[in-house]
């Protein structure tokens, strides 16, 4: 495993000392998270890295654990991976994912044992006062947050994985200096060999440890990022499963602008209006093609392409399919699951609204710019000047 140093000292130098005219320009807002960020993060990636280590020498048998038949799911932000990834998560007798706390705060089998350890106490000895504070910290925290639900206990997105060696597309969300980061959107093209197997090795890694301290059998994750590195994925994971959802662009695309400026935007600004524009329209229309292509030219049972509008109206249909085509075992309370995912999905309130003609977009312009993609998925073009809250429920 390497840590990319270079790459962190150059967004530590442009933060503080080149960042005029740029996005995260040091406002008092960046200048607070600066400050805050680097006094937190090294010191717990100096912990994140002795647990590693020490991985190595409590339990060394997590580099031969296997990862058998693990699911992916890919597709462009906002495209319904967020639904369908938590909904699997709640059939635990099958799959396992990585939380937010597996995430960010226990990445290490050692750590993993550790909270392990803790539970069984607090639950034995201390009537779950602490499993209480916990969640009761987690809704006042992570809670509040609106565009998104996210949540310490949550299944969440892997390629967040990467921040532990400062090499992945979601560091630009803390730091959105593009012309610093290697093109993760275009990571199996653009990417040397070298470096693909430096970041995939760290990913496998992080894997086995969740599985060998977890004790489960199937992985499941769902990672948008991944859609630029499907080649990649499926060389350092060939028995895996590759599900892509594939979504309407006229509804993808202003979510995407939306989703994006919001995030980085917790962490620069403010700023005015919708940037990244460029950034955003060449990433949707390559993580479009790029894992189609290669789905069309590598035909396998193990890899599936689903309709978003199929996955929102015929949810048991779509998944009992798709287990049995992956060779997952039936799952019999699977209406009871969805039902409890749905019902979930659609109390979270959402602040998340849109225009795509504000964006600079018009209907005409973006049915054009991803035509082929119309017509492969035969997606209405209709008219629609805003999204409705009801229908941006599912849409994660």
């Amino acid at each position: 495993m390497k840590y990319n140093f270079s790459l962190f000292w150059r967004t530590f130098y442009r933060s503080f000392f080149a960042s005029k005219n740029t996005p995260a320009r040091l406002t008092k807002k960046r200048l607070s998270f600066l400050i805050l960020f680097y006094i937190v993060w090294p010191l717990g990636g100096l912990m994140h890295w002795f647990f590693f280590a020490l991985d190595d020498i409590l339990f060394p048998a997590y580099k031969n654990h296997p990862i058998e038949k693990p699911l992916f799911i890919l597709g462009n932000f906002r495209s319904g991976s967020t639904f369908l990834h938590r909904l699997l998560s709640r059939d635990t007798e099958t799959f396992t994912s990585l939380t937010t706390w597996d995430i960010y705060l226990t990445p290490s089998v050692t750590q993993k044992k550790i909270t392990q350890f803790v539970a069984r106490l607090d639950n034995k000895y201390f009537g779950r006062s602490l499993h209480r504070a916990l969640f009761a910290f987690d809704r006042a925290t992570l809670g509040k947050i609106k565009i998104h639900p996210i949540s310490f206990f949550q299944p969440e997105e892997d390629e967040n994985i990467h921040m532990h060696v400062w090499d992945g597309y979601f560091v630009t969300f803390l730091f959105p200096f593009m012309d610093e980061f290697p093109d993760y959107i275009h990571f199996d093209t653009a990417l040397s060999p070298e470096h693909k197997k430096r970041i995939m090795t760290f990913y496998r890694s992080m894997l086995q440890r969740h599985m060998y301290a977890t004790g489960k059998k199937y992985f499941v994750a769902k990672n948008p990022a991944f859609s630029a590195k499907i080649e990649t994925l499926t060389e350092f994971f060939p028995n895996a499963r590759i599900l892509y959802l594939a979504r309407n662009p006229l509804d993808m695309l202003p979510s995407t602008v939306s989703w994006i400026n919001y995030a980085r935007n917790q962490f620069t600004g403010p700023n005015d209006g919708y940037l990244y524009i460029d950034e955003i329209l060449e990433m949707t229309r390559h993580w479009y093609h790029h894992p189609l292509q290669y789905i069309d030219t590598h035909p396998s049972p193990r890899n599936l392409i689903v309709n978003y509008d199929d996955l929102i109206q015929r949810p048991e249909q779509v998944i009992r399919g798709f287990y049995e085509q992956f060779g997952y075992p039936d799952k019999p309370g699977l209406p009871i699951i969805i039902d409890q995912a749905v019902k979930e999905t659609l109390t979270f309130s959402s602040d998340h609204s849109y225009s795509y003609e504000k964006m600079g977009f018009t209907r005409e312009g973006i049915v054009e710019r991803y035509k082929d993609i119309f017509e492969r998925f035969n997606f209405e073009t209709r008219e629609e000047e805003m999204v409705p809250v009801e229908r941006m429920e599912l849409e994660r």
